[in-house]
């Protein structure tokens, strides 16, 4: 998969997507991130990227031009199943999308920065809108950098244990069951028998009374169909 992402800071989003499961996704060669820097489009000796909003009002918008000028660049190398917009009035993002992103070969993610992107941007290029929450951050590069951990983890052969992504919270709609580790005693505090009596069929059926258990108490909306 190659995921290329459009920010005006692109330094911010080297960090998260160059350690741990994504580094080792990236040179095993699962993934490929490339970062545009929108300020190589900018306009201008200044490299402008960012202008008035017609009619008045407070906060720049960035311009048009630059941004279709790196998506059609991009678009005349490759072609793309999604270019995706991180935005707090898209779609909330759940792993049911991360399941359907994951199955793409090519995403292109767009970061929003000031006010936010020209309409026209939105109306003629962008596939996908997408929210990671009700709450308004400084730009998309973090929201982009939630999106491609969420689909680069579940890439086939991406986690050391194939299976390990296929009983992540929300999969099935429940929350994960507890886990636990060694030593088996700490303090007075014990692990449930169940888990080690090596009987696996038993261990199944607590992990999923646990994790209906665990959804119902804390998001029963999961099982209702309901939103927050």
């Amino acid at each position: 998969m190659r995921i290329d992402i459009l920010s005006v800071l692109p330094d911010l989003l080297r960090s998260p997507l160059e350690h741990s499961i994504m580094k080792r996704a990236q040179q095993k060669g699962l993934l490929e991130v490339h970062l545009q820097d929108l300020r190589a489009y900018g306009l201008g000796k200044h490299k402008q990227l960012d202008d008035y909003q017609f009619g008045g009002g407070a906060g720049m918008v960035m311009r048009l031009e630059p941004v279709v000028n790196c998506i059609e660049q991009l678009q005349a190398e490759r072609t793309y199943d999604e270019i995706i917009y991180m935005t707090p009035d898209g779609v909330r993002l759940d792993q049911g999308i991360c399941n359907q992103l994951s199955m793409q070969q090519n995403i292109m993610i767009l970061c929003g920065h000031y006010k936010g992107i020209d309409e026209r941007i939105r109306t003629h290029f962008i596939t996908r809108e997408i929210s990671i929450g009700d709450y308004v951050l400084s730009g998309g590069e973090l929201p982009a950098a939630v999106l491609v951990d969420s689909i680069g983890r579940l890439l086939p052969g991406v986690l050391n244990d194939e299976t390990s992504a296929l009983f992540d919270s929300f999969q099935d709609d429940l929350l994960a069951p507890p886990v636990y580790t060694r030593p088996a005693e700490f303090r007075g505090w014990k692990v449930p028998d169940v888990l080690l009596s090596g009987n696996f069929k038993e261990i199944e059926k607590w992990r999923y009374e646990k994790s209906l258990q665990r959804t119902q108490e804390r998001r029963p909306d999961l099982l209702d169909g309901d939103e927050d």
